[in-house]
């Protein structure tokens, strides 16, 4: 290695503040007169907008709850099943009718509306005063939704 290859740019000298006004960085160490950032210390907490009310509670709060496990139900009520005069109904037919948009969402039969044709409907959920109708038209509702496993409480293990 020869002197023309040392390389001089990584030994800058760090500024030793508060060593006298010939200096440099004496007195007030380059921080200005008073205030806030003139002290030592931590400066201020994140979110900290110099006494203005912070973003975050300016912000309006989402509320409530909303659940993970809820089931988006397709609603069909006894009258459009009426409007459709088939035999047997299905998520199929009630697709093909545009009654329900998807085959995989689960569908539900609600009571609204009166039934006069006796037919067979398969759906995954239905109302107790539809299936009543339906019933007393002649008619016969299969439900296919399984039932919610129960919860299993955990036992928690006894203290040697």
């Amino acid at each position: 290695m020869k002197i023309h290859e040392l390389d001089t740019s990584k030994s800058t000298k760090i500024r030793r503040l508060g060593r006298g006004i010939s200096a440099g960085q004496g007195k007030t160490a380059g921080r200005g007169t008073k205030g806030q950032n003139s002290r030592t210390g931590s400066k201020f907490k994140p979110g900290f907008e110099g006494g203005q009310t912070k973003l975050a509670m300016r912000l309006p709060k989402a509320r409530g709850f909303t659940s993970m496990s809820r089931i988006e139900y397709q609603v069909v009520n006894l009258n459009d099943i009426e409007d459709l005069g088939k035999k047997t109904v299905n998520p199929e037919v009630l697709k093909e009718a545009g009654l329900i948009r998807r085959l995989n969402a689960p569908v539900k039969l609600l009571g609204n509306g009166t039934i006069k044709v006796s037919s067979n409907i398969t759906v995954d959920k239905a109302s107790s005063s539809a299936i009543k109708a339906v019933e007393e038209a002649g008619g016969k509702v299969i439900v296919t939704a399984k039932p919610k496993p129960e919860k299993v409480k955990k036992v928690k293990k006894a203290k040697k």
